[in-house]
């Protein structure tokens, strides 16, 4: 009989650039409640933690989204993000905001990692060859592991053209079998371990179709998983978001198969020592940002959260900046999930950044009640498709200055059931005037008259705090569903 061998798998996923230290929501009975969590030095003692209590057992993935979502990541094309990773001891990983910066600037990050960047999807639309290796075998604990990388698949469908420029992605489907295949009979994997950002959902789905991975480590969604969920034989985690989490995964393994496993959903308290080393690495990158973020620019009298999938307060506070700043009838933003919370109090300039750390113009279009009826209707199916695949990332779409009565579980095109503008219903025929930011605020296919106003976004949040003091931001039933 062959000895059992263990195995710890810790994940990293949706960490979006949060160097250090910052609020976080958690639901506790019928209320949020906030408390400061996260930063790369605390996630770096606490895989140091389980290195030195499974002393050559530990294999360590992030799931992407890491090079993107704070100031001090966007204003550097993710170059401060370079050495903090690279102290963390990771093993591999996947993409997605990181394309933000287009791929070829995210071709020359991936460049200076000192562990493999891995996607079986994106390819060059030139030459249609992959990109970056699909996957990398590891020997940890006397198993040889096969790691596969996916990317998320929605680029190139949702996102600004920069980001997929000539480059296209794929779901992987296609490609996960020849993979898997690969591993088992040429590489002699004895575990398969798909690190993905497609989204609990989409790899809930994928893995019903294709057999043969033994775990997933998942991202994209922030699902915070407090124990795995089983696909098959797959075991399937996911650890929130912001750097606020790690999974850890214990396996008992018997030659290649899982005889048992444990889990935990590591929160990253603030009373965790941090580890001195990552510490210091971004106490140098968060160094030359310091003095202007702390700026405070406003006082909140309202938590701002960007934790529901229908309407929230932080993005209401960012739509009535754009009805402020322009006089427009309606707002619009994109249903982004990443943003940690603020609490009441007060808010700096890096609050504001978190929000929008882009800082796109603010832009307005003319656009028809019919438009905005299908504008809606596929958002709602982005959001909520009984297909998985059909289903593209982010929250129902953020607005102000109309109300939506809808039912989730209808067929595409058929959710709205009534649709207001102040309290007259909808005109089909009639141009409304709407605010909005970024291309996934209103995508270019609807409207008329675009126009980028000369006043960037942050601008115009400091301007509005100005004026609108203590911010008052609370939810106004803006979707409701019936």
């Amino acid at each position: 009989m062959q000895n059992n061998t263990s195995l710890s798998i810790v994940q990293m996923n949706d960490s979006h650039a949060y160097f250090d230290l910052h609020q976080e929501l958690f639901w506790q009975g019928g209320e949020a409640v906030y408390r400061p969590v996260g930063g790369y030095a605390r996630i770096a003692a606490t895989v140091k933690r389980i290195r030195a209590e499974h002393p050559g057992k530990v294999l360590f993935c992030d799931c992407g989204d890491t090079f993107h979502g704070t100031y001090p990541a966007v204003k550097t094309a993710g170059e401060a993000m370079v050495p903090v990773v690279n102290a963390l001891g990771l093993d591999a990983m996947t993409a997605h905001w990181e394309f933000a910066f287009n791929p070829a600037v995210f071709k020359q990050l991936a460049d200076k990692l000192n562990y493999p960047m891995l996607a079986l999807n994106i390819y060059d639309k030139a030459t249609s060859r992959l990109i970056y290796p699909p996957y990398a075998v590891k020997e940890v604990a006397g198993l040889r592991i096969g790691l596969i990388g996916a990317a998320s698949n929605i680029i190139d469908k949702t996102m600004p053209p920069s980001f997929s420029e000539g480059v296209e992605f794929t779901l992987g489907r296609d490609e996960l079998p020849k993979i898997i295949d690969v591993l088992r009979t040429q590489e002699k994997a004895d575990l398969i371990v798909f690190i993905s950002h497609l989204g609990f959902a989409q790899d809930m789905k994928l893995l019903s179709e294709v057999s043969g991975v033994d775990v997933c480590l998942s991202g994209h969604t922030h699902n915070r998983l407090y124990q795995p969920v089983v696909q098959g034989k797959t075991l399937i985690i996911q650890s929130g978001c912001h750097g606020s989490f790690l999974g850890h995964l214990q396996l008992e393994m018997q030659g290649s198969q899982i005889v048992s496993y444990r889990h935990e959903l590591l929160e990253m308290e603030a009373a965790i020592p941090p580890d001195a080393q990552v510490e210091d690495i971004v106490h140098n990158a968060l160094a030359p940002f310091k003095e202007e973020l702390s700026r405070v620019v406003g006082t909140a009298a309202t938590a701002l959260h960007r934790a529901a999938a229908l309407e929230t307060t932080m993005d209401n506070f960012l739509l009535q900046v754009l009805l402020h700043s322009t006089g427009a009838q309606l707002a619009f933003s994109n249903g982004w999930r990443y943003g940690a919370p603020i609490i009441p109090g007060d808010i700096t300039l890096n609050d504001l950044y978190n929000i929008i750390p882009m800082n796109p113009p603010v832009s307005t279009v003319e656009i028809t009640g019919k438009e905005l009826l299908a504008m809606l209707e596929e958002n709602l199916e982005r959001t909520f498709s009984c297909d998985a695949y059909a289903q593209m990332g982010g929250y129902v779409k953020r607005c102000l200055g109309l109300n939506v009565y809808f039912k989730i579980e209808n067929p595409k095109g058929h959710r709205i059931q009534k649709l207001f503008i102040g309290n007259d219903e909808v005109n089909p025929d009639k141009y409304y005037t709407a605010a909005y930011v970024t291309l996934q605020g209103v995508p270019k296919k609807f409207g008329r008259n675009r126009k980028d106003h000369p006043q960037r976004v942050i601008d115009a949040m400091q301007m509005y705090l100005n004026s609108h003091g203590p911010l008052h931001a609370e939810l106004r039933g803006t979707f409701l569903a019936v």
